[in-house]
């Protein structure tokens, strides 16, 4: 079972990086690159999907049906952005069996109010901690294997205070969590801080630009985090790169000359599975 490796693997103090998949091409291609876990970023697949912002618009239906998608072609565990679990108590044991089902092999689950919010914008509201503890508690309950790993985030750093934050991820330890994720601390001592307090795996949210410093592997491990997701970097890329292309385009009537390189379009064809497509015709020719 996929959770079954990532659980094994966070066992481990070597910082595991997860690059953030947001459709089927990235993942795809993330595939390619052999990365031990992917993470399927909910700012980028709403984005994507629905072309919303990530503030609690899409539901748990959309998103369970992105996550089979991409579990179905994963070549390693995909851990699953579940928001607030969409809903009451009743919702998160729905969400976590779903995205159980699905393939996940760990959901993420926030102490956000709803509607959510991304973690590095502005107006975030949590919950009252001891809902949030309850939620826990059901996704624990709710999971057919312990190997489905429940990743807890509070976004309590950003209107409550460090302290406050560190309070909720101990009470969500406490409740069954099997992985911490306290959302955008502000500066390096910050993480200090949560590194030497916790035993459980602790992930870095690294957002460029965003509200927690991004920091080189070696650092990151040194500070004491186990895992590294990397939401948005490809997203970013993607968009300015097609940004480019798109002004070129707008601008001179061709792609000729364009800012940007091109993948090539046999490699990307190749990439998508179309020589399967092609070896299956010359095999079933009349």
């Amino acid at each position: 079972m996929a959770g079954n490796t990532l659980k094994h693997r966070l066992a481990s103090r070597a910082l595991l990086v997860a690059p953030g998949v947001y459709d089927m091409v990235s993942l795809r291609l993330a595939n390619t690159f052999g990365f031990e876990a992917l993470y399927m970023t909910g700012y980028g697949t709403v984005a994507s999907h629905l072309g919303l912002p990530d503030a609690g618009l899409a539901t748990y239906t959309e998103m369970v049906g992105r996550v089979r998608s991409m579990a179905s072609q994963a070549a390693a565990p995909l851990i699953a952005d579940g928001d607030t679990g969409y809903g009451g108590l009743l919702n998160v044991r729905h969400t976590v069996r779903g995205y159980e089902a699905a393939g996940a092999g760990a959901i993420q689950l926030e102490d956000q109010e709803f509607p959510k919010k991304c973690g590095h914008t502005p107006g975030r509201r949590v919950l009252p901690a001891e809902d949030m503890v309850k939620k826990i508690r059901v996704a624990a309950e709710a999971r057919s294997s312990p190997d489905f790993l429940i990743v807890a985030r509070t976004d309590a750093r950003t209107a409550l205070g460090l302290d406050e934050a560190l309070r909720r991820a101990d009470a969500y330890a406490n409740a069954g969590a099997d992985v911490l994720f306290i959302e955008s601390p502000e500066s390096i001592e910050e993480m200090h801080i949560i590194g030497a307090r916790f035993d459980l795996p602790l992930v870095a949210n690294m957002v460029e630009k965003g509200r927690t410093p991004v920091l080189a592997k070696a650092d990151l491990e040194a500070i004491g985090y186990r895992m590294a997701i990397f939401p948005v970097a490809a997203l970013l890329a993607a968009v300015h790169a097609m940004a480019g292309v798109y002004g070129h385009l707008k601008a001179t009537g061709s792609s000729l000359g364009g800012p940007a390189p091109l993948y090539d379009f046999t490699e990307l064809s190749l990439l998508m599975g179309f020589q399967d497509v092609w070896d299956f015709e010359k095999n079933h020719a009349n």
